[in-house]
């Protein structure tokens, strides 16, 4: 009888999963494995993803527990407990899913010598890293959009039902930890439900009532007509690939999907370059300036734009933050504080629960002018974007609350108002048109 271990890792559920797809294809028994490796939670074990994921675990239990088999949760090193497992089991293979990681890669390594057959399947983005390849040659893209126009002709893999029924050796399957266990800090105290079920019920929401919008109303703040599905994909509580596949042929799903090959873009440029996540992709000689106070502001929301001050407060409360704020925020520090984006990525990758390795870094590299982005001195200016994307004040209204009593558009340049602004919100710890000076003669003099 051919036993076989499906490990989960960042594919945590059971519709359009490749992993659990085989091992019930090619198995007569299945141990699906998960194991919370006490490195990774000390090293990147931020508090809001390790609450999603303690949810999504618990969820993907009952989901497995439906088919036949609960999770079997492990604490410790991956490649000893499955190597443990496969023993105790009589395991001839393992199953996961694909990631492009350099935790992943030397996870992958030893998983390998863990003596038994090892097979790494898709599943972690639409189309895998290395398929869609530049014409002209190498393994990756550097520009985007002649990746977006390969992509959408890519051939993609069917979408895959989940497995009908499971057959686990009889183990001791552990248990999913509390979350006080596990994540001793404090959390943000707007988190989204972790799991399979809450993405999949979100999904069909959003398929149904947003989707239709999306292209026109994506970047409006006030609105926030996004899908919220990125922690879900993070997670792997959903497939992209099935995620694109619903979406194709809806209105508005052409915008839509662009941002899932975005995040494909990423994937498929770290994958060739795990480097990235500390080095710059095109270095640019920049001599970031070293200033504590002008990073707490930041970090806190209270640099005396509202719009900025709005993003970084909403990412405290929720663990998220709609994109358009990201790249305002990103690009303030870059660019008008002139602070390495290393710092801004790690602050991101502390608080949100979407938070990976690939599109983090990836967005800031974008964003900082030493990434994919073909425009490396553009800067965004918080004060047009908010008039622009915020039009009334609604979302700044909504987290600073220094300025709910602020009327409309002027909740963007409170320092105007003279007598009349809020005593207690701060004037900008720096002036417009100085940084836009400081920033363009940095590189103006990096370059000459």
């Amino acid at each position: 009888m051919r036993v076989g271990i499906v490990l989960f890792t960042r594919d945590l559920r059971v519709h359009d999963n490749p992993a659990l797809h085989a091992a019930c294809e090619e198995c007569e028994r299945v141990v699906p494995l998960f194991v919370l490796d006490d490195a990774v939670l000390a090293a990147f074990g931020a508090p809001n993803r390790v609450a999603f994921l303690i949810g999504a675990l618990r969820d993907l239990d009952a989901s497995l527990r439906g088919l036949g088999a609960g999770l079997v949760v492990r604490r410790g090193d991956v490649a000893v407990e499955v190597a443990r497992m496969a023993t105790a089991v009589g395991a001839e293979v393992l199953f996961f899913t694909e990631d492009v990681s350099t935790y992943a890669r030397r996870r992958e390594r030893r998983l390998r010598d863990a003596g038994v057959e090892v097979r790494s399947l898709p599943g972690a983005t639409v189309i895998p890293p290395g398929e869609v390849t530049p014409s002209g040659g190498g393994d990756s893209f550097a520009v985007f959009t002649p990746y977006w126009n390969r992509w959408q002709a890519q051939p993609r893999r069917a979408v895959l039902e989940p497995p009908t029924q499971i057959h686990r050796p009889e183990i001791d399957p552990g248990r999913v930890p509390d979350l006080d266990e596990v994540a001793p800090r404090a959390l943000s105290p707007g988190l989204p439900e972790g799991g399979e079920t809450a993405g999949r019920r979100r999904l069909d929401a959003w398929l149904d009532s947003g989707l239709g919008t999306y292209g026109s109303g994506r970047d409006d703040l006030a609105d926030d007509s996004t899908s919220r599905l990125s922690p879900y994909l993070r997670f792997g509580c959903l497939s992209s690939l099935e995620v694109a596949e619903r979406a194709r042929g809806r209105v508005g799903a052409d915008a839509f999907v662009r941002q899932l090959c975005w995040r494909d873009f990423h994937y498929q440029l770290f994958a060739a370059r795990p480097e990235l996540a500390r080095d710059d992709m095109r270095p640019r000689g920049d001599r970031w300036r070293d200033d504590d106070d002008a990073l707490a502001a930041w970090k806190e929301g209270v640099t005396g734009y509202s719009l900025v001050d709005a993003g970084m407060r909403q990412l405290r409360e929720e663990g998220f933050m709609h994109n358009r704020a990201r790249l305002v925020t990103a690009s303030f520090l870059t660019k008008h504080l002139y602070l390495d984006w290393r710092v801004g990525a790690a602050h991101f990758a502390d608080l949100l629960v979407d938070g990976d390795i690939p599109n983090n870094c990836g967005n800031w590299q974008w964003v900082a002018g030493t990434g994919a982005d073909t425009r490396p001195n553009r800067m965004f200016n918080p004060t047009r974007q908010a008039q622009r994307y915020d039009p009334t004040g609604a979302y700044v209204r909504r987290w600073v609350l220094e300025l709910a009593g602020v009327d409309g558009a002027a909740a963007h340049e409170p320092w105007k108002l003279g007598v009349l602004a809020p005593a207690e919100y701060p004037v900008p710890i720096v002036d417009h048109d100085e940084a836009v000076a400081r920033f363009r003669q940095a590189r103006a003099l990096m370059a000459g």
